[in-house]
This record gives structure tokens, sequence and C-alpha cells, in this order.
């Protein structure tokens, strides 16, 4: 007989309105409790659900052959974050086939061109910051993403347009974990981002816009799915987004390095002119430490037993994100910020998860994970060794509950000088 075990169940009809409450912390605080690693729970609307975490647990999520994403996804996040019938909601043969486009715009010479581009908007706008009282640096990075990625993508945003769809792409991954105004803004903002890009991929096809065929606008607007039939206009805006939000979604990594600066002011110090290596360490334990996902979903495929639990078809699991990457089996001392821990480190799929695990081309793992890195180690750069800023008094700490979480003031600068 397979070995079972009965594993602790969080008790309740429906759980959501505590994991709501508990935000990042709602499966790290009952696995404390529990004294395990996985827990039954009842989430959006009663539906069973089995929380995991650790790098065994990673490893089992993302095992195509136990669990699929099509079906899993809440819809408030289709309508927000990811959008309908984009690849984040796709399984086998088309997932794999969709992620090859998206891979393919991931090249070294592609991910410089991404740099380049940001590195040229941050010091251009760097030269309007000198000369203001003040910044909030959340707000001026969203547009530097804002027209980095389009610029990348091959989208056209007019000057005057900048702040406009700046604070729509915003509004798609800040209402991710939010109910009510929040929410209704987020949707509100797709609506708006997916028929102004559906007409501009239409704009392609008809010949009214030139798109360079290296670009996202091009590669997915002549893109055939597995049949060879080119994806609809509104799938393809869809897609055209999953590629511009991310981006802009860097900023609150980019807030949190800031944040992590000063925080930590003796890693300023050694940052100064550093190597790479040292850079990747840095931005590496920034993306561990600070809170960005909280979790990742899918539905089991077919019946299966692991750790003593069966999982049944159809119910959903949550992948504790956040749990992982703070998880006591896997890093020392994980409530300290030591980029140190990350000096010769073998490569590991499955333990730093801060946007998904396992392969980038088999998997779920965002296809956009080196763009983030790259990103934030040139804005880390930016930061250390080109300008220089003072920080004055304000409410720098940010909440567990709110997701996306962020640094209350948005994090304010003044008496900013070029270096």
């Amino acid at each position: 007989m397979p070995y079972r075990e009965q594993i602790p169940i969080d008790k309740g009809f429906d759980n959501t309105l505590a994991m709501l409450k508990d935000g990042y912390l709602y499966i790290s605080n009952r696995r404390k409790r529990f004294g395990r690693d996985m827990f039954e729970t009842r989430l959006l609307g009663g539906q069973k659900t089995v929380c995991i975490a650790g790098e065994e647990a990673v490893k089992i999520f993302y095992d195509e052959s136990k669990f699929k994403r099509n079906g899993a996804a809440p819809k408030r996040l289709r309508q927000t974050l990811f959008g309908e019938k984009s690849i984040q909601t796709i399984d086998d043969s088309s997932h794999k086939h969709r992620k090859q486009l998206f891979l393919s715009l991931m090249t070294e010479e592609r991910l410089q061109d991404v740099v380049r581009i940001f590195r040229e908007e941050w010091t251009s706008t760097l030269d309007v910051w000198i000369h203001k009282e003040k910044i909030v640096l959340y707000d001026e990075v969203t547009n530097i993403l804002a027209t980095t990625a389009c610029k990348w993508a091959g989208v056209p945003l007019p000057q005057k347009d900048i702040a406009i769809r700046a604070r729509q792409l915003e509004a798609l991954f800040d209402s991710a974990g939010s109910v009510g105004p929040r929410h209704w803004k987020g949707r509100q903002a797709r609506n708006t981002l997916e028929m102004w890009l559906q007409k501009i991929v239409e704009d392609v096809r008809k010949g009214n816009l030139d798109a360079p065929e290296e670009t996202a606008l091009h590669r997915m607007t002549w893109f055939r799915d597995t049949h060879g039939e080119l994806l609809n206009p509104e799938v393809v805006a869809v897609e055209i987004l999953n590629i511009i939000r991310p981006i802009v979604a860097i900023t609150i990594y980019i807030v949190f390095v800031a944040l992590s600066l000063v925080e930590n002011p003796k890693e300023k110090d050694r940052l100064s002119n550093a190597g790479e290596d040292v850079y990747e360490m840095f931005v590496q334990e920034v993306r561990r430490y600070y809170p960005f996902f909280p979790c990742a979903v899918a539905r089991v495929r077919e019946d299966f037993l692991w750790k003593g639990h069966d999982f049944k078809k159809g119910n959903l699991v949550l992948l504790d994100i956040y749990g992982t990457n703070h998880h006591p089996d896997i890093w020392k001392n994980p409530d300290q910020f030591n980029p140190e821990r990350f000096k010769d480190r073998a490569e590991n799929l499955y333990d730093l998860i801060p946007q998904g695990g396992g392969e980038y081309a088999k998997g779920h793992r965002c296809p956009g994970e080196v763009l983030t890195i790259e990103i934030m180690k040139t804005s880390l750069n930016l930061l250390v060794n080109h300008m220089d800023y003072n920080v004055p008094d304000q409410n720098l700490s940010y909440s567990m509950r709110r997701m996306p979480s962020l640094p209350k003031s948005r994090f304010i600068m003044n008496q900013v000088k070029k270096i």
C-alpha cells in the first residue's frame, strides 16, 4: 500500500479573506504553525486548495505531467495581470510553441538593446531630476520603463502619451492582488491597453505601420500557432502586453534596490565601481529578500500521491514563492539581507524563485527573468556610480499585506546631482 498521511487543514469554508489579510505571509504563517511545508485550505469560493513550499515542492509544482495552468489563475488575475488566452493560461505543446516566441526575444543582442535604451532614458531623465525640488522614484521609473518597453518592443508611444500609458500599465500589476477600486482600475486599464495595441497590430497587418523584424510587435503580429494560423489580434495584444507589462513592473524591484541601499549603507560603499559579480549578487539578494510575487497557482492534472498526500484531479495548488525564498532549509538566516550568500553559489532552478522555478523553455518560469536582472543591475550601477541624492525623512516601510508591496512613500529623493 502506498504511504498516505493526513496533512494539516486550515479550517474554514473559505479562507480567501484571511489570505488577503495576511498577504505574503498567509502560507508561511500556517506552515510554521503546522510544522509542515504542506497544508490544505479552502480559497476562492471554497475550492479545496493545497499550499506547498520548499525546494522539493518547487520541483513537483513545475512538473507539467502533474500540474496544468489552464483554468488555474483566478478570473480577476486574467482580467488584470495576465489577460485572457495568454501564455500563462495555456499548457503542453501550445504553451511550449508560444514560449519559444517569447524566448526568441531574449537573445544577447536584444538584451543589450533593452539595457541600452533603459540607460539612455534614465540618463536623459536625470538631466530633468537635477532641476526638481524632489522626485518620487517609483513614478519616475515607471515612466522610464514604459518608454523603454515600448521602444524595445517596437510599439509607437508618443511623448505626450507616456505618463498616461505608464499609469495604465502600472495599474495592471498594481491591481493583481487587490479588490475594490484598485481591481476595477486594473480591469479598465487592461481593456484600454488591449484596444490600443489591437489597433496597432491591425495597422501592421494592413501595411499601415512598419514594425522592425527583431521587435516583439513584428514577431507576435506574424506568429503562427501550432495549427499554422495567425493569432487573433486580440490575443496578440494580450501577449504584447505580457512583454511590456513585466518590464514596467521591474519598477517595484528598482525601488527596492534603492531601499536596500538605504537599509544597508555599507553595501553602497562596497558596490562603488565594483565588478559584475558583486552587482549580480546584490540584485539576486534583492529579488530573494523583498516581496514581489506571493505565490503561483496551478491545477492537478490527474490524481497522484506525493509525500503521503493524495492530490486529486482539478484541485488547486499554491506554491509559496515568498516563503520558499525565505525558507530556513534553503537559506541560512533568511530574514537577513546578505548578498554574500550568492558568492560561488551553484546554479539551482528550484530554490530562488521570485519569477518562478524550473527550466525556461520547458515550463512556466518567466522568460523575461534575465532581462529583469540586467535592468536591475543597470539601475543599481546608475544609483551608485552616476548620481548623488539625498533621501529625506519619509515612510519607507512596506506592507506584507498589500500585494504587490511597495515602500509607502514610493521613495522620495531630493538634491539630485549627476556624477
